[in-house]
């Protein structure tokens, strides 16, 4: 356990001298969805995943901020010794990814943003209104989702905060994304987001092609046929190639 303010982070380091690449989970998932890209990667590197605030086996929190993750970020990086990371994100955690990336000049070597990050999120009342109703329908399977590494072990309000703070984020992320100076590999999922009836993740993922024109750092390393929950579990083998095509592009090929 990797203790942080006011929590402790459960943390799994496989250790060795290959490449260190460390896993960034999706908003309320836990670090057991990896392990599919982790065997499809191998012992060549050193696999670092860890549970966010209530979420797998890691403690609860009085703060799930988007702050506190970048906190948590560098705590495990600091307690595991390392330096320069390569940072694999899903979804919640290829923002993560992005943003720590963007805030720690020289200290990335890169990110694989797998679905994500897009630069657009909801932030009309009505549609925020929308998020904390869904979550507040959901409050009695919340608890019953956690132990699956589906949820987090806190309140459907946490929860709709927690959903709100992302979009409010995804949306202001152009710029950033525009501006960044650390290489960034793409896999896109092509399937609908779990409840997405009106295509607002195939609006989100056209979003990409304008930033890849217009800066050579974003690369798109795979588009793949599985939707955004599925994407670690059924396209494993792309995510992994795209952390070797990384890794390669930054002088740093395994095995």
């Amino acid at each position: 356990m990797v203790p942080v303010d006011d929590t402790a982070l459960a943390v799994a380091d496989t250790g060795g001298p290959g490449l260190p690449v460390v896993y960034l989970n999706g908003s309320f998932a836990g670090r057991r969805h990896w392990r599919n890209v982790i065997a499809d990667l191998g012992p060549g590197y050193r696999h670092i995943t860890y549970d966010e605030r209530a979420r797998g086996k890691s403690k609860r929190s009085a703060d799930y901020s988007f702050q506190a993750c970048l906190r948590d970020l560098d705590a495990v990086l600091a307690a595991r010794g390392v330096a320069r990371p390569l940072l694999v994100g899903w979804s919640y955690g290829a923002l993560l990814g992005v943003c720590w990336a963007d805030r720690n000049p020289g200290r990335a070597l890169g990110v694989v943003g797998v679905d994500g990050p897009y630069p657009v999120g909801w932030t009309d009342e009505a549609d925020l209104e929308r998020v904390r109703k869904l979550f507040r329908r959901l409050r009695f399977v919340l608890p019953l989702a956690a132990p699956l590494g589906l949820t987090a072990r806190m309140s459907a309000a946490r929860h709709a905060e927690v959903a709100i703070e992302a979009h409010a984020l995804h949306a202001a992320l152009g710029p950033v994304l525009e501006e960044l100076t650390v290489p960034v590999r793409y896999v896109v999922a092509s399937g609908d987001h779990m409840g997405d009836a009106g295509g607002e993740m195939d609006r989100a993922r056209a979003t990409l092609a304008p930033l890849l024109a217009r800066n050579p750092n974003l690369t798109m390393s795979a588009k793949v046929a599985s939707n955004h929950e599925k994407v670690l579990a059924e396209d494993s083998p792309a995510v992994a190639q795209a952390v070797r095509e990384l890794a390669a592009a930054v002088g740093r090929e395994v095995g």
